[in-house]
């Protein structure tokens, strides 16, 4: 098993750009080449040109062709209020780099700064990929999906009244919010190599959402939180699920909990629905992370979760080595299609970022020690099943008039067939300026421990 994203154990086929075929309508995908062009600022370590790159190896080895299109939609203030506060997400659409220096006061009560700077384009950014998560809940709401993906949401940390860990909307909360106006209860799981509190703490004390989280924990790692002996509270006690993990996870250990842990779940929840956050932090050679999981070791929670027919919205991240967070979400596109595609990276505007190998997967520079030992790993797996255990199977609740969408229509913008490269409603081939590119490449080749000549 390999303990980084090693080429030679990702399942694929080679022969070209061949896609086996996927039901068209039953998967749903949301992108805009707007969300790409956002800039944190130099030395960030999050940097949404990766959903850009993301998006061109989508396009490039056909998976577009199998899915339905949207464009992202901007969430409005009112969809966004329904879980943070109105005066965060107003100070969210006016701040601006040159403004923020009047809002000392305002900007440390949100927790803007460092960590979540003010940039360029900030109210856009949260609305747009915000109204990529909503939107994708509601065509499941309405049966018109199976699987809705939005690989630009998943900011996990963000608060009710406050911006964390690079995160300034909590799409994944305002998706789940959308779903319990259908469903009377929601499952989230989150494999980001942080910890999901944003999302455990918007559902701490409530049974209709029941989240589960596998993290690094420990060491002080961001953001402390998500211990084993957190279980929610009142109504929400054993609802909340953390699988507390130490340095090194590979494959092999990562899935002995991941997968019996999530049968057990789905078997004693029956969730109407299921919202899956794939962080990619937790691939080996993560810029910021400390775990070993391959592409495969990944993508295997996505395919296990699919297999129980459950209407699922799967999202984006955390991710820091962008072109390998490229490799991991067209990868995990094609596997929710159970769609086969070569393992020779096709030819794509970013094609110098997956230099030398030009391979879908690549060894990790460094190795992690597995700190996961099998006493460890029993405990937490014992923990886990006794609190599953005592919990109420299938909690019932009585559900009222389901609230209207706030959505005036309910189609997106589609990508229509006669634009079946992309070009017209997403691009191909989009860039920031070539100074930032350069910047970019400068910065992660530092952190990497390559020296730039």
């Amino acid at each position: 098993m390999s303990s980084g994203i090693d080429g030679g154990d990702v399942r694929v086929e080679g022969g070209g750009d061949d896609v086996s075929a996927g039901k068209k309508g039953r998967v749903c995908y949301y992108y805009d080449r707007e969300v790409g062009n956002f800039y944190y600022g130099p030395n960030h370590p999050m940097k949404p040109h990766r959903l850009a790159m993301t998006h061109e190896l989508v396009l490039a080895y056909g998976l577009h062709t199998q899915m339905s299109m949207f464009a992202l939609r901007k969430a409005t203030p009112t969809e966004l209020a329904q879980f943070h506060t109105e005066d965060y997400v107003d100070f969210l659409g006016r701040v601006t780099p040159e403004t923020q220096h009047e809002y000392v006061s305002l900007m440390q009560r949100f927790n803007l700064g460092e960590d979540c700077p003010v940039f360029d384009g900030l109210g856009d950014f949260v609305r747009l990929y915000s109204g990529g998560s909503i939107d994708g809940a509601r065509r499941l709401n309405h049966g018109l999906t199976d699987v809705a993906i939005n690989w630009s949401g998943g900011l996990h940390h963000a608060k009710k009244g406050e911006a964390s860990g690079f995160c300034y909307v909590n799409d994944l909360v305002l998706a789940i919010l959308e779903l319990l106006k259908h469903h009377a209860r929601v499952l989230y799981i989150d494999i980001d190599i942080h910890h999901g509190d944003g999302v455990e703490e918007a559902f701490y004390t409530t049974d209709r959402v029941m989240t589960v989280s596998f993290h690094k924990y420990g060491d002080m790692f961001f953001p402390g939180t998500g211990a084993l002996g957190d279980v929610g509270a009142n109504r929400g006690k054993r609802y909340s699920v953390n699988v507390p993990l130490r340095d090194g996870v590979d494959d092999r250990t990562f899935q002995s909990l991941f997968q019996p842990i999530m049968e057990r779940v789905m078997e004693v929840y029956q969730p109407g629905a299921v919202v899956l956050q794939c962080g990619a932090d937790s691939l080996g050679g993560d810029r910021l992370g400390c775990f070993s999981l391959s592409l495969d070791g990944h993508a295997d929670c996505v395919r296990f979760m699919k297999k129980f027919r459950v209407p699922l919205l799967v999202t984006g991240g955390g991710g820091y080595t962008k072109h390998n967070v490229a490799r991991c979400w067209a990868y995990e596109t094609a596997a929710v299609l159970d769609a086969q595609i070569s393992e020779s990276i096709p030819m794509n505007a970013y094609m110098e970022y997956y230099a030398p190998e030009y391979r879908l997967g690549v060894a990790s520079r460094w190795c992690i020690e597995n700190a996961n030992k099998v006493a460890y790993l029993n405990h937490v797996k014992k923990v886990v099943f006794d609190n599953l255990k005592d919990m109420e199977i299938a909690p019932s609740v009585q559900m009222h008039e389901v609230p209207p969408d706030w959505l005036v229509q309910l189609e997106p913008e589609v990508l229509k067939d006669g634009a079946a490269t992309g070009q017209d409603l997403f691009g191909s081939g989009f860039a920031p300026p070539k100074r930032r590119r350069r910047e970019d490449e400068r910065e992660e080749n530092m952190n990497n421990g390559v020296q730039h000549h």
